[in-house]
Formats: C-alpha cells, sequence, structure tokens
C-alpha cells in the first residue's frame, strides 16, 4: 500500500508541477494585427482563514487547528500583499498594452470594480485597486459587508432533472462509490496528515461519499469522504499561501508535494459540482451581464472580486482548462482570475480571447515583488472558436453566444 501510494502521489504532483509550466513572458501577447482595448477579470479572492472557527467539526483533526491573524473568512494581511503583487503587475501590462494610460490616473470611468459583499472579497478588491492605480482612489461597487448579494449566489434557474444528469455524466460508470476508490490513496494520506500518531476518531476517509441531488431550485452535493477531503485540503493550501512555517502546515505533517497533490480534491469538487454547463450557466447569471458589458460598454478594465466557485462556474461554461504550478488542474488560485480580452482589428472587427492569470503557489506563499518572476498565464482555447485561424480566439459575437445560457 505504502509503494502504491507513493507511485499515485508522485504522478499526481508531476501533473500538477509540470502541465501547463511557466509562460514565456511573450505568450500572452496578442495575436499579430489585434489590439486589446477592453479586459475583463473575474478572479478569486485573495488568501483568507477558513471561513469558520473550528473549521470543521472535530472529529476530522486530532490537534487544535492553527490560528490566523484575522476573522474566520477574512482576507489575511499576507492575502492583500500578494493581491497587491497582482494588482501592480495588472497595471503595468495594461498601461503596456494602451488599455490604461501611460502615465497619471485613469479617467474616471475607465475602470468599474464589483465586488461582492464578503469582506475578503471587498478587500482583494481594495487591495487590487491601491496597487493597480496607486493615489488614484478608484472605488468599488458592492452590497453593505455581509448583506447576501444574488449577483453573486443566485441559483434559483437550477433544473433539478438537467443538473442531476449532468452531475451523472461527470461521475461516470460505477457512481460516487467509484470516484472515492480511485482516490483512495490520497484519502488515506490525508488521514495521516489529519490524525498524525492517532489511530482512531479522526480523519475523512471513514465516511463513505454520497451525492445529494438536485432539487427545487438548488444544485447538487457532496457529502461525506470527498467533500470533507475537499474542505480539508484547501485548508492545507490556504495555511502554505499563507506562509505559516511548515510546523503549522498540516501540524508540520505536510509537504508542499502533499498540498500539491491533494489539491485534486478541492478540484473534483468543482468539476463535479460547479463546472458542468447547466449548473454553471445558473450559477453565474448574475455574473454574465457584467462580463458583457465589460467586453461592449465604455469601461476599460473591468474586475469582478468574487469566488472559487464563480470563477469554476465560468471555466466551465466556457470548457476552458488551466494548471497553475503547485494547484491541480482546474483549480481556481487564490487571487487567480479568468481575464477575457477584447481584441480589435485594422478594420474595427472585434474578438474575444480567455486567458487565466495567477501567481504559482510559491508566489502566493511569499507574496514577492513579480518582476522578472511574473506570474502564470495561459491562454485558454475556447472550444469552437477559430477566428482568424488562431485556435481559442472568438468573434465577440461567438462569445456572446457562449454566454447566452447565463445571460436570461
Amino acid at each position: 500500500m505504502r509503494r502504491n501510494f507513493r507511485a499515485i502521489l508522485g504522478a499526481a504532483l508531476a501533473l500538477v508541477l509540470s502541465a501547463n509550466g511557466p509562460v514565456n513572458p511573450a505568450a500572452d501577447a496578442p495575436p499579430t494585427g489585434l489590439t486589446v482595448d477592453r479586459v475583463v477579470l473575474l478572479m478569486r479572492h485573495g488568501v483568507r482563514p477558513p471561513t469558520k472557527a473550528p473549521p470543521m467539526p472535530a472529529s476530522v483533526a486530532a490537534d487544535p487547528w492553527p490560528s490566523w491573524p484575522v476573522a474566520p473568512g477574512w482576507l489575511t494581511p499576507h492575502g492583500a500583499e500578494a493581491v497587491g503583487r497582482l494588482g501592480g503587475w495588472d497595471g503595468a501590462r495594461l498601461r503596456r498594452l494602451g488599455v490604461l494610460p501611460a502615465t497619471g490616473c485613469p479617467a474616471t470611468g475607465a475602470i468599474t470594480v464589483v465586488a461582492d459583499s464578503d469582506q475578503r472579497t471587498i478587500a482583494t478588491a481594495d487591495a487590487w485597486l491601491a496597487a493597480l492605480a496607486p493615489g488614484c482612489a478608484i472605488p468599488s461597487r458592492h452590497r453593505p459587508q455581509g448583506e447576501d448579494d444574488p449577483i453573486f449566489s443566485g441559483d434559483g434557474s437550477v433544473d433539478p432533472a438537467i443538473a442531476n444528469a449532468e452531475l451523472a455524466a461527470a461521475i461516470g460508470t460505477g457512481g460516487i462509490a467509484a470516484v472515492e476508490a480511485r482516490f483512495h490513496p490520497l484519502l488515506k494520506r490525508l488521514d495521516k496528515i489529519l490524525c498524525g500518531a492517532a489511530t482512531s476518531g479522526c480523519g475523512v476517509s471513514a465516511a463513505p461519499s454520497r451525492i445529494l441531488p438536485a432539487g427545487a431550485g438548488k444544485r447538487p452535493k457532496l457529502d461525506g469522504a470527498l467533500d470533507r477531503a475537499s474542505t480539508a485540503a484547501q485548508i492545507l493550501l490556504l495555511e502554505y499561501g499563507e506562509g505559516k512555517p511548515m510546523a503549522e502546515v498540516g501540524w508540520g505533517r505536510a509537504t508542499a508535494g502533499d498540498v500539491a497533490a491533494l489539491s485534486a480534491f478541492h478540484a473534483l469538487e468543482f468539476r463535479l459540482l460547479a463546472r458542468p454547463p447547466h449548473v454553471a450557466a445558473a450559477h453565474l447569471a448574475g455574473i454574465a451581464p457584467i462580463l458583457v458589458e465589460g467586453l461592449t460598454g465604455s469601461a476599460a478594465v473591468t474586475l469582478v472580486s468574487g469566488h472559487d466557485t464563480n470563477v469554476a462556474n465560468l471555466g466551465g461554461l466556457l470548457d476552458v482548462h488551466w494548471q497553475v504550478p503547485g494547484i491541480a488542474a482546474d483549480d481556481p488560485a487564490p487571487g487567480g482570475a479568468i481575464v477575457l480580452e477584447r481584441l480589435r482589428d485594422a478594420k474595427g472587427a472585434l474578438y474575444v480571447r480567455a486567458l487565466y492569470r495567477s501567481q504559482t503557489l510559491e508566489q502566493i506563499r511569499s507574496a514577492g515583488p513579480l518582476g522578472a518572476e511574473a506570474p502564470y498565464r495561459a491562454v485558454l482555447a475556447i472550444p469552437g472558436c477559430a477566428a482568424r485561424g488562431i485556435r481559442g480566439l472568438c468573434t465577440l459575437a461567438q462569445f456572446e453566444a457562449k454566454l447566452a445560457p447565463a445571460l436570461r
């Protein structure tokens, strides 16, 4: 069993660290003959603690969870610093592209920022803006902190029959038990991190995984071992991304390799529950109009400061894929964003392409300057789009059709 686990862990880690590795600084340059004139970012907030204390039921971990410097779910100072690094880098790139003026503050209305009402999304928007355009005091738009905003959380249009059929297709033959069986070695490794020397009364693998089907306008949910593994793995990633000493990352029992491999649980949850097209479209119904307005309106730059689920929804609706070094494929990184760029040719024809932009996990952990060590960028191939013979490049009309299921 130990040899089998090492083989699976090694394969998972190799996939995490090698696929879509560091991008050449010129790799995200506009295609020849096209210029960028609008940029829209749908970004996950930065590093935060778990959203509640204690973060999981007492039976999960043998030891107390590490402390954090802010309230549950709030953006940490370290998280704000890392997001600020992204804002500075984004601002420099937007000025190089001519989307923002080379010097001075952008004109009033040139930048639109919409944030969810959680402290972490509001503070993420503020940190990004302060670094993007220092001293320019650009406001963000959001509801009062803590007041639910259906733009980011609405799911009333989910059709249970369609959602459950999509989920069954995503799970595949053998049901959720077969999925759990494939992840058994990683579940046991996670148990060792959670339990330490304890041999019983802790861990996540004992409760069989099950699906709570969609119903009454609600999306399906995951329960049991895989659900708890996703939560625990994300906590470990956030501990590592916060820059905590390794003695506090998984109680000193988790390595960077473990964090990378175990993030596959979080990505799995999104593959099953957030990326299927019907559920993705239903949950993007509030955000999609903002994306379209950002691509067609007067603002040169639009930021939507939201959550990992929002990013996964858009990734699923567009059927695009990415892999940030140190994190599992398609798992939205803290501060990571799907970037939509509108491009114009010499005759005025309009096109759209998508990119994923994020710090690597090591860059998030260090929160250091993004100079020569640029963030990860990947131009995403949108299926069905090949305008001007460029794979993944959509005409504006094609891209709006991709978003149409969410524009209800």
